[in-house]
């Protein structure tokens, strides 16, 4: 059973790490909107 565990806490982590770099993409998306709005 442990190798089932393990497997499970490492999709956890790749799931954690997608959602990280989901968020950092919406972020930078945002600034360069912002950005690009204000430069005007």
């Amino acid at each position: 059973m442990p190798q089932h565990d393990e497997h499970k806490r490492r999709r956890a982590r790749n799931i954690a790490l997608a959602v990280v770099l989901f968020a950092l993409v919406v972020l930078f998306y945002s600034i360069t909107i912002v950005r690009m709005g204000g430069a005007h």
